[in-house]
């Protein structure tokens, strides 16, 4: 098992075991390229230490889970424990003598790497997000833009990637969402500031789909989605995200 988790871990993630610590040189961990947590630590340990009833040394991993409440249902399960000389946190322990499956085990792995990663790395692995930006037609003629090309340059909102989707949110007077667009491209660098937009990176936004501006109108958004304000790139509830789409 423990060799078949090496394999799995060294393929998807591109990084080797290392053994940290003299005294103990059978434990092997797995850790971030980036900020150097580890996400997996592979332990040689007797069974009572985990309050079995035998002296015999068994393999466990160490993994980080994100929801206290899954941690909480895991322990009381066969094959998990919680985290072996590490218990805050989150850690749980997990056997590898076979109690628990290899896919469950990796299942777990995936979310221990992903609760330990930096914010840059969380940032490149979550799905696809649905985001609603503000555009100020004061400043800047995007329908125009949209008339002569389905792709234009935008300021980049943090937090937004590639492959996320924007609903464009036009202030007054139309005070409507008016453009639903795939984010193409991040991270282009780009500096501007003319005393009232200041921008320091742009992103590629491309034109699926256009709406009445009667239809999602800034009162609209207010009576049956609770949002009062658009004054910066922002999530949505799951309920308006359907309705857009």
């Amino acid at each position: 098992m423990k060799e078949k988790l090496f394999e799995f871990i060294e393929k998807k993630y591109s990084v080797k075991p290392e053994r940290l610590w003299r005294r103990f040189p059978g434990y092997e961990a797995f850790r971030h390229g980036d900020n150097q947590k580890w996400f997996a630590l592979f332990m040689n340990v007797p069974k009572n230490k985990l309050g079995l009833d035998s002296s015999e040394e068994v393999y466990i991993v160490n993994l980080k889970m994100n929801d206290p409440f899954m941690a909480d249902i895991l322990v009381q399960q066969p094959g998990y424990f919680r985290g072996y000389h590490i218990s805050r946190g989150n850690w749980i322990s997990v056997l590898l003598d076979g109690t628990v499956e290899f896919e469950e085990i990796c299942r777990w792995l995936e979310e221990s790497y992903l609760a330990t990663a930096s914010k840059e790395t969380r940032l490149k692995l979550r799905p696809p997000k649905d985001w609603l930006i503000p555009a100020n037609p004061k400043y800047y003629d995007v329908q125009a833009a949209f008339e002569a090309s389905d792709e234009i340059n935008w300021k980049q909102g943090k937090g937004i990637k590639a492959g996320d989707t924007v609903f464009m949110y036009f202030g007054a007077p139309i005070s409507a969402i008016l453009y639903k667009c795939l984010v193409t491209e991040t991270d282009i660098p780009f500096s501007f500031d003319n005393g009232e937009v200041r921008m320091s990176g742009i992103m590629k936004i491309k034109l699926l789909k256009r709406y009445d501006p009667h239809e999602f109108t800034f009162a609209v958004l207010g009576k049956d989605y609770g949002i009062f304000a658009v004054r910066g790139p922002r999530g949505i509830p799951k309920n308006l995200s359907e309705d857009l789409k």
